[in-house]
């Protein structure tokens, strides 16, 4: 186990880690003003890697969903550093986010968020179109990508005749849309019953050790340990400790 003070004195650079597809250095969050000031995170630094899955624990409002708004560009940090694609993009204003989020990230949710009128199909298709309204043939792409997670002959099926960890399935799909190379989870599994959620963890974990994505996972469920090559733990905005499941070794 490693503690926060330590992992951030040992980060390497940007430029001797080609496997370090994003990172946070020394980063805060701080809400309100003055008296009224509510730090939601403090001094946290973390390397994001391809083909690895980090699991971020914490218990309700230590911080976890603060951490990876940051990182996923969808929140403005008080302090610190966010490396991207080579460079520190913390200080960047909004109209330049949108296309490094693009480019960089796919995010899943616990609610799912697809469009009951829209099939699966069309659901992933309309994402793609959304990333880059000029990539030709999105629904070849998103039929490639539902067979990719499973869903081939499900894929003209509207949510509503879908199971929750189908459901799951073709949000995968739909973040994979533009071939981010991150994809960041939001509590992906706290909908689903144990067994689909752990289907759902392991097709995640496929795809970071097979297709060189990083996977970074919201989760209250230690049993998703299993699938993890990190496990960062989040309490009253600071990062704790970050340590390696034994269990990483039987994937």
């Amino acid at each position: 186990m490693i503690s926060a003070l330590a992992l951030a004195e040992s980060l390497p650079s940007m430029g001797k880690a080609p496997d370090v597809l994003a990172r946070l250095v020394h980063v805060g969050k701080i809400y309100g003003a003055g008296e009224h000031a509510v730090a939601a995170l403090s001094n946290a630094s973390l390397d994001i890697r391809a083909g690895e899955v980090t699991l971020i624990e914490g218990p309700s409002g230590s911080g976890k969903t603060t951490l990876i708004s940051i990182l996923g560009l969808l929140l403005t940090p008080t302090s610190g550093e966010i490396w991207l694609e080579g460079r520190n993009v913390a200080g960047l204003g909004e109209r330049a986010l949108p296309p490094l989020r693009a480019r960089n990230f796919g995010f899943v949710f616990q609610g799912f968020n697809l469009f009951p009128a829209l099939s699966a199909l069309e659901n992933v298709a309309m994402a793609i179109q959304m990333k880059d309204p000029k990539f030709k043939k999105p629904r070849d792409e998103a039929r490639r990508l539902l067979e990719l997670v499973g869903l081939g002959p499900r894929m003209h099926h509207l949510p509503a005749d879908l199971s929750g960890g189908q459901k799951q399935r073709v949000a995968i799909a739909r973040a994979l849309g533009g071939n981010p190379p991150i994809l960041v989870g939001d509590e992906p599994t706290a909908a689903l019953d144990t067994k689909t959620a752990l289907s759902v963890m392991e097709l995640l974990r496929e795809l970071a050790s097979e297709r060189g994505r990083a996977v970074v996972v919201v989760t209250h469920d230690p049993r998703l340990e299993r699938f993890a090559d990190r496990v960062v733990r989040v309490e009253d905005g600071l990062i704790q400790s970050i340590s390696s499941p034994s269990a990483t070794a039987s994937h």
